[in-house]
């Protein structure tokens, strides 16, 4: 599978974005679909992810409240929506594939096969 990040920017604080994951080629046996982060400097982080049929969601604890993730699949998308945008939000955001939903929820990025390039996301205050 190939994935395709965008819809980073640079955005005011208090502002919204959707960052936008598209999937190609084969996606038989996938199971979740996340998104992690990383600042400069910083490891990278989870954010969230969602099954690969978007029944199911799961946050990191301090991502719960202002991102909300999403699928559809029709257009074999995902989307992570993130409101009231801070400063420290500013990072590169990743979209991950995994084939196992329980080690997904992990938030260990090695238990993500598959990687889209990266989205850039700057919050001015």
């Amino acid at each position: 599978v190939q994935l395709q990040a965008s819809g980073g920017g640079l955005v005011q604080a208090g502002g919204s974005l959707r960052l936008s994951c598209v999937a190609s080629g084969i996606t038989i046996g996938l199971a979740a679909m996340g998104w992690f982060r990383q600042a400069s400097g910083r490891e990278r982080e989870f954010v969230a992810a969602i099954s690969w049929d978007g029944g199911t969601k799961y946050y990191a604890d301090s991502e719960k409240g202002r991102i909300t993730i999403s699928r559809d699949n029709t257009k074999n998308t995902g989307y992570l929506q993130i409101d009231n945008l801070k400063p420290e939000d500013t990072a590169d955001y990743y979209c991950a594939a995994s084939d196992g939903w329980q080690k997904a929820i992990t938030g260990w990025v090695p238990a993500y096969d598959n990687w889209g390039q990266g989205t850039q996301v700057t919050v001015s205050s």
